[in-house]
């Protein structure tokens, strides 16, 4: 009888060595500290020692404190990364000076005709004004750069300037005017090295950002034969300083935070940050927190808006310091044409066109006539037991399996070619890439009559007709079907996301050849993503703070936003992947339109502090609102977010609401402004007083709106704008309506 009495002795002692192993565990904390009163750290060696002082007395000797701490952060956060256990982490509280100790979390990474598309010419108008963003340093925060590509050549760059401090850790001759920095951050990606990495680009998606921004111009560029002309990035003699912190997949929020740290030091004009995670309240999240200090010393953050979409509420980065772009298309698509036995066709998409495919028709199977979910995904290993020899297979979208990793399947289990069908959330937004076999990706539309063309006759047969570049559709820009939309959840009075731009199928430099070419110097890739559109917004950004160089980050994004485009090529509503119109929660304030934006007649500006009501606002404590501005905060000014001076407007409406905005003119003096308004539909809108004049340039003036409910409606979400006109400029916001 004594034997189960010492098992469960036995169970007791397993269970707390497991409880107090696993509190003894070292992990990653980012630590929030007060600057210390009366204390001034000038250097960073002042700093790090008072991050020392809340380490571990036990590790205080030199070679543990270097083990430990990963990151003393200098301008970013007050505090500091390191290893700690939860243990350490409940001791540190007790410290004077302790505000929080968080987990560290993961975020994630989320051309030769966009610059003709968005209207940029190389001998006239906008990118000659703006000098083509000489002078201007842009920030990548990424997975690193391939520093010999032709797009990041140093010829005709002029030095940078003299305010830049950074430092590249390629081969001297690696670096040039170009590329004139270039850093890794991997302390937390690989905590046992103490040696940092090389900023090498193994993973494609650093190289394609940065040349994106600010890759120069390379004649003949192309991918797999397709989308020929002349690769080049928005700002083409804008500087590059690259900070890898991205390693495959994961970017450590320490070492994010430590790539932001290095870049305002370093003296960068323009952050572009194509990574985030789920939205979370800013006094948590630290890129909102190191964006803060960024946009505090003049620097303008553009970051992707994540490609969790078409669900609403998935937008990520959405603090109104930050620039947040969502994706759409260009007018340009490499068509491969999927044609069925009984005559019908259904253009799709594809970079891979093989000249030698056979145009005669094949057996076409959808391995999902099974009923297997994983069958029908074309999901690794679930074409093992169905005939696909020889046979042309359709594959649905979607299912959490990456694209290529369908055809990869289709191709080990002997299929000849894919017909990819978008899932109905998809629907028309299809993409170029670079398959591993023959394929189309169609809509969805297109995969439900296929389908029910199989279903129709007993030898179902098919092939793939590839037609090359097209130019030309008429609907484009359309909103990607990938797109995060809003509204926001951190802060549903800030209408997010702020603007849309080029991000589907965009050709930009890549570090590996995709045809097996070694030799080749023209390495080119086709990619889609908010991280695409990103830095798109990040090179127009460096362009319009070369054109106008005493211009603030809300300055230059006011211009962005309230110059955006409502209307496609055709002169009709901009549509989503429903090829109906976009809302703004799709779409923001509009599509880029990069010469207006250098001209936008009236600015809406927001100085660094008049965030701070407008956070004390959102509810935050002092404490709070504290991590976030980099000082001691007291609440004793509060503003609803829809006061903030913004350039759109996200009004959840009661009975009636009213806010004032103040604009500045930029434009011409002696310009007068009259009120143009679309109404949402069940809101009538008053604005006060409805003409401004501004004698001079750079005078300000203010007016009030007042939103007022009319009737009652059935939808909860209503949209308008309004539009300060001139004899020369529309200064369009967006407005959102919430019916509460």
């Amino acid at each position: 009888m004594a034997f189960p009495h010492f098992f469960y002795a036995i169970v007791i002692v397993f269970t707390i060595f497991c409880v107090l192993a696993h509190g003894s565990e070292l992990k990653t904390y980012i630590v929030h500290v007060k600057r210390p009163e009366g204390r001034i750290h000038t250097q960073s060696d002042d700093t790090k020692s008072y991050h020392e002082s809340f380490l571990p007395v036990r590790t205080t000797d030199s070679s543990s404190k270097h083990e430990r701490l990963l990151y003393s952060y200098q301008n970013v956060i007050s505090g500091f990364s390191a290893r700690l256990t939860a243990e350490e982490v409940e001791a540190m509280k007790e410290k004077d000076g302790f505000i929080s100790a968080r987990l560290e979390r993961m975020y994630h990474p989320l051309t030769t005709h966009s610059p003709n598309f968005l209207g940029l010419h190389q001998e006239m108008g906008f990118w000659k004004q703006s000098n083509f963003g000489k002078g201007v340093i842009i920030g990548v925060l990424d997975t690193g750069i391939f520093p010999s590509h032709p797009s990041f050549s140093g010829e005709g760059m002029p030095p940078p300037p003299a305010k830049w401090k950074g430092k590249c850790e390629f081969k001297v001759t690696e670096c040039n005017n170009k590329l004139i920095g270039a850093r890794s951050f991997n302390l937390a990606a690989n905590a046992s090295m103490i040696e940092a990495e090389p900023p090498i680009d193994d993973d494609g998606h650093g190289t394609h950002t940065a040349s994106t921004a600010a890759g120069g111009f390379v004649q003949n560029a192309s991918v797999l034969g397709n989308a020929y002309g002349t690769a080049v990035g928005m700002a083409p003699l804008a500087h590059l300083a690259i900070h890898k912190v991205c390693f495959g997949a994961d970017c450590p929020e320490s070492d994010v935070l430590g790539g932001l740290d290095a870049a305002i030091e370093d003296g960068v004009d323009v952050l572009s940050l194509s990574l985030g995670n789920e939205s979370t309240p800013f006094y948590k999240d630290n890129i909102a927190i190191g964006s803060f200090a960024a946009v505090g010393k003049g620097i303008f953050v553009s970051c992707a808006g994540g490609n969790s979409g078409p669900s609403e509420q998935t937008i990520l980065n959405e603090a109104p310091w930050i620039l947040t772009v969502g994706a759409s298309t260009i007018d340009r698509s490499i068509r491969a044409t999927a044609k069925l036995g009984d005559g019908q066709e259904f253009d799709g998409e594809s970079v891979f066109q093989p000249k030698d495919f056979p145009p005669q028709l094949l057996p076409l199977v959808y391995p999902g006539s099974n009923g297997k979910q994983d069958s029908a995904f074309c999901a690794n290993g679930s074409l093992g037991g169905v005939d696909v020899k020889g046979k042309v297979i359709l594959c649905d979208r979607g299912g959490g399996i990456a694209i290529l990793d369908k055809g990869r399947e289709v191709k080990n289990a002997g299929g000849v070619a894919m017909i990819l069908a978008n899932q109905q959330p998809d629907g028309f937004s299809t993409i170029a890439e670079a398959h591993v076999l023959p394929a189309a990706h169609v809509s969805y539309t297109a995969g439900l009559n296929i389908k029910a063309y199989i279903n129709s006759t007993m030898s179902p047969m098919a092939t793939i007709l590839f037609k090359g570049t097209v130019i030309g559709d008429p609907l484009s820009p359309i909103v990607a079907s990938f797109s995060s939309r809003g509204p926001s959840l951190a802060t549903p009075g800030i209408l997010k996301p702020d603007i849309i731009g080029p991000g589907v199928s965009i050709l930009a430099a890549w570090p590996f050849p995709l045809d097996g070419n070694t030799n080749s110097k023209l390495k080119f890739n086709i990619e889609s993503g908010t991280s695409i559109s990103c830095p798109h917004l990040s090179g127009i950004a460096a362009l319009l703070k070369s054109a106008h160089p005493s211009w603030s980050p809300a300055a230059i994004k006011s211009a962005i936003m309230t110059t955006a485009d409502l209307e496609n090529v055709k002169g009709t509503a901009i549509v989503d992947q429903t090829l109906t119109p976009a809302n703004v929660f799709a779409i923001g304030a509009g599509h880029i339109n990069p010469s207006k934006a250098n001209d936008p007649g009236l600015i809406y500006d927001i100085a660094i502090d008049d965030y701070i009501p407008y956070l004390c606002g959102l509810g935050y404590t002092d404490e709070q609102v504290g991590i976030i501005a980099h000082k001691s905060v007291h609440c004793m000014t509060k503003i609803p977010e829809g006061q903030l001076d913004y350039p759109t407007f996200s009004v959840s409406l009661g009975p009636s609401q009213t806010f004032t905005r103040t604009v500045t003119n930029v434009g011409e003096p002696g310009s007068s402004y009259t009120v143009k308004i679309v109404p949402p539909p069940g809101v009538s809108i008053t604005v006060k007083p409805d003409n401004l004049y501004f004698a001079n340039v750079n005078q300000k003036a203010s007016y009030s709106v007042t939103f007022s409910r009319t009737s009652n409606v059935t939808n909860i979400f209503s949209q308008g704008y309004l539009q300060w006109v001139s004899t020369k400029h529309a200064v369009r916001s967006v407005i959102s309506v919430k019916f509460v």
